[in-house]
C-alpha cells in the first residue's frame, strides 16, 4: 500500500514537472517555429523571378533620378522663367519698358528733390535694373509660399482619386478647375502640355523649374519615377503628402521659436537710428559733427559697417534652411 502511494505521489510529481517545463519552454519553442516559418515564406517569395524583378525596379528608379537630377542641373534661368516664378504673364519687351518708365521715373523724382544729376543718375540705375528684379524677387517669394501651402491638398486630391480609380490626367483636371491660385495656374498648365502630347516627366520637370522648392521637386519626382517604373503611386503620395505636412509644422515651430530673437534683432538695428533721431531733436549742434567734420564722417561709416556686419550674423544665425 505504502509503495502504491509513493508511485502514484511520484507520478503526480512527474506530471507537475513536466507541466512547469512546458509553460516556460513552450514560448521560445513556438518561437523558434515561428521564425523558421518567416523564413520559409521568405525563401519562397525571394526567388529567382522575384529577385530580378526587384533589381530591375531598383535600376529603374536610378536611371531616372539620374535623368532628373541631369536634366535640373542644365536648367537656366532666363529673364522669362524669372517673370513665369513671380506669376506674371508679361513678355521681354514688357518687362523692359516697364523697366525703363520706373528708371526715369525714379531719376525725375530724386533730380527735383535735390537737385543732384549724380544722386538723380544713380536714382536712374537702381530703378531701372535693381527696383523691377527686386520686385520679381518679392513676387515669387510670396508665390512660392502660397504654393506650398495648397500643394499637400492637391496631392491628397491625387491620392483619393487615384485610390478610387480615377486616371492621373483627370486628377490634374480636377485641380485645375477647383484649387486655389497659383495652384491651379499651374496644373492647368500641366493639363495643356498633356494634351498637346508631352510626357509627364517632362511636364513635371517644367512645373519644378517654374516652382524651384524641394517640396515641388519631390513630388516631380515621384510623379515621373512612377510614370516610367511603376510602382503605388497613391501610396507614394500619401507617404509624400504625410511629409510635407510635417515640414510645414516645422517650420511653423521654427518661426514661433525663433520670433525672439528676431525681434531682439530688429530692436538693435533700429536703437542707433532711433537715439540718433533724438539726439538730433534735442541738441542738433552735438550730434552734427558727425556729418560736419572728418573724423565724425570716418565714425559714421566705421559704424555703418559694423552695423552691417552684426545684422547679417544675427539674420543668419536665426534664418534656417530644411
Amino acid at each position: 500500500m505504502i509503495g502504491a502511494n509513493v508511485a502514484l505521489a511520484s507520478a503526480l510529481a512527474a506530471i507537475a514537472a513536466g507541466g512547469v517545463a512546458y509553460a516556460l519552454l513552450a514560448p521560445y519553442l513556438l518561437g523558434e517555429n515561428r521564425a523558421e516559418q518567416r523564413l520559409r515564406a521568405a525563401s519562397i517569395v525571394t526567388t529567382p523571378s522575384a529577385r530580378v524583378a526587384t533589381v530591375n525596379r531598383r535600376e529603374q528608379v536610378a536611371r531616372s533620378l539620374k535623368e532628373i537630377e541631369a536634366k535640373t542641373a542644365g536648367t537656366k534661368v532666363s529673364l522669362e522663367l524669372k517673370i513665369a516664378r513671380a506669376g506674371l504673364d508679361w513678355s521681354k519687351q514688357k518687362f523692359f519698358v516697364i523697366s525703363a518708365l520706373l528708371g526715369a521715373t525714379s531719376a525725375v523724382l530724386i533730380l527735383l528733390l535735390t537737385s543732384t544729376p549724380i544722386a538723380a543718375l544713380a536714382a536712374l540705375f537702381a530703378g531701372a535694373f535693381g527696383l523691377p528684379r527686386w520686385l520679381l524677387a518679392r513676387l515669387r517669394k510670396r508665390r512660392i509660399k502660397a504654393f506650398i501651402n495648397e500643394l499637400p491638398t492637391a496631392i491628397d486630391i491625387i491620392t483619393r482619386g487615384v485610390r478610387s480609380g480615377i486616371p492621373l490626367g483627370d486628377c490634374f483636371k480636377i485641380i485645375s478647375r477647383e484649387a486655389e491660385e497659383p495652384i491651379r495656374s499651374e496644373f492647368k498648365q500641366i493639363v495643356d502640355a498633356q494634351t498637346l502630347g508631352l510626357p509627364v516627366g517632362d511636364v513635371m520637370q517644367k512645373m519644378y523649374e517654374r516652382v524651384p522648392v524641394a517640396d515641388v521637386n519631390f513630388f516631380a519626382i515621384v510623379i515621373s519615377i512612377q510614370s516610367s517604373s511603376g510602382g503605388n503611386l497613391s501610396e507614394a503620395l500619401g507617404n509624400l503628402s504625410r511629409v510635407l505636412r510635417e515640414r510645414k509644422k516645422m517650420a511653423g515651430k521654427i518661426q514661433a521659436m525663433s520670433m525672439e530673437a528676431k525681434a531682439s534683432g530688429g530692436i538693435i538695428a533700429a536703437l542707433p537710428f532711433v537715439v540718433g533721431v533724438l539726439t538730433y531733436f534735442s541738441s542738433p549742434a552735438y550730434i552734427a559733427l558727425l556729418w560736419t567734420t572728418d573724423l565724425g564722417r570716418i565714425a559714421l561709416v566705421a559704424s555703418a559697417l559694423w552695423m552691417s556686419i552684426g545684422i547679417f550674423t544675427m539674420k543668419k544665425m536665426i534664418n534656417f534652411d530644411f
